[in-house]
This record gives structure tokens, sequence and C-alpha cells, in this order.
């Protein structure tokens, strides 16, 4: 069991309990799944892109990404339907929180100029969407190795309610949100 996860059962939970009036430790808002995904729009013009971006994405997560596909024709971005357009995964489990220590511990601080991360992120569901605009500050990938830097989005999705509940379970986690 990872670091993380015993901290949050065994004293993350009991604080959410008692602060949230709960009735028991079941209600207690839970991470349920960690999504990452990297979007290539460029990937039209240069499908190798997206093997490079796949290849970063695996050495992140150690899971194998899956290629997103356009949804809709835009005749403006000359974007088709079923377009290979990026690249994204589903963390759960063991994975999930053995990459939020990572992301939460090393990854953040590592981060130039770091005051902490927005807590103004939540969809209004008790979601939390972070922004990273290089691959380069996660210490899996090799610097000499990168051919282009690409940003990606790390989604943390939780059972909480609200958008309140999930940020104080992210905090108790040890997220760094800026202050002020």
């Amino acid at each position: 069991m990872n670091q993380l996860q015993k901290r949050y059962q065994e004293e993350i939970v009991p604080t959410l309990v008692k602060s949230l009036n709960l009735q028991n430790k079941m209600q207690a808002p839970a991470i349920k799944k960690v999504v990452i995904n990297i979007g290539l729009g460029e990937a039209m013009d240069e499908p190798k892109l997206l093997d490079a971006a796949s290849a970063d994405l695996m050495a992140i997560t150690g899971q194998k990404p899956v290629i997103t596909k356009a949804r809709k024709s835009i005749a403006n971005f000359k974007l088709r339907e079923g377009r290979a357009i990026g690249v994204m995964v589903t963390l759960r489990g063991e994975k999930m929180w053995a990459f939020l220590d990572r992301l939460m511990n090393i990854v953040l601080p590592r981060v130039r100029d770091f005051r902490g991360v927005s807590a103004e992120a939540f969809d209004g569901r008790g979601n939390y969407t972070l922004g990273l605009r290089e691959q380069v500050i996660f210490p899996e990938i090799e610097f000499d190795k990168v051919d282009k830097v690409r940003g990606m989005e790390i989604t943390i999705v939780t059972s909480a309610p609200s958008d309140d509940q999930s940020a104080l379970l992210l905090q108790l986690l040890g997220m760094p949100f800026r202050k002020g």
C-alpha cells in the first residue's frame, strides 16, 4: 500500500468525517481516478508526434495511453471527425496513489517559480484540473531525449459532492494550493 493511500485511510478520513459532520467514514470524499491528457493538434500534420507523446505518457504513468480522436469536424481548425488528436491515460488504484504522491511531493516543487497551484480550478462537481506546461518536470523523462516540450492536463476526479469538500480533501492530501 502506498504511503499517501495509507495516510488517507488512517488520518485524513477521520479528519474529514469530523470536520464535515458525516455519519460514517464511507461518506468521506475519496479520489476515484486521475486522468492525464496530452492534446496534440499538430499531430494532424505529423502523426509521429503521437508516438513521442505516447512514449512520454507511458514513462510518466507506467500505463499504455489511449489515442483520442476528434468527435466533430471543425473546418476552421482543418479538423476531421475521427482524426487522432491526443493521448490520455486513466489511473486508478495503486498506480493512481503512486502518481499523486509523486505529483505532490516531487513534480510540482520542480516547477520553475512555483508558488502553488490555483485553488480556482474546480469544475463545480468536486473535480480538480491542473495544467502543466512541460513534461520534462517529471523525473522519468530524460531531458536529452525530448523532441518537443508538451503540456498536459491532469484531472483528479473525486466523489465529493461539492468543490469545498474536494478542496479540503486535496489540501489534507498535501496539494500545495496558492495562498491568498
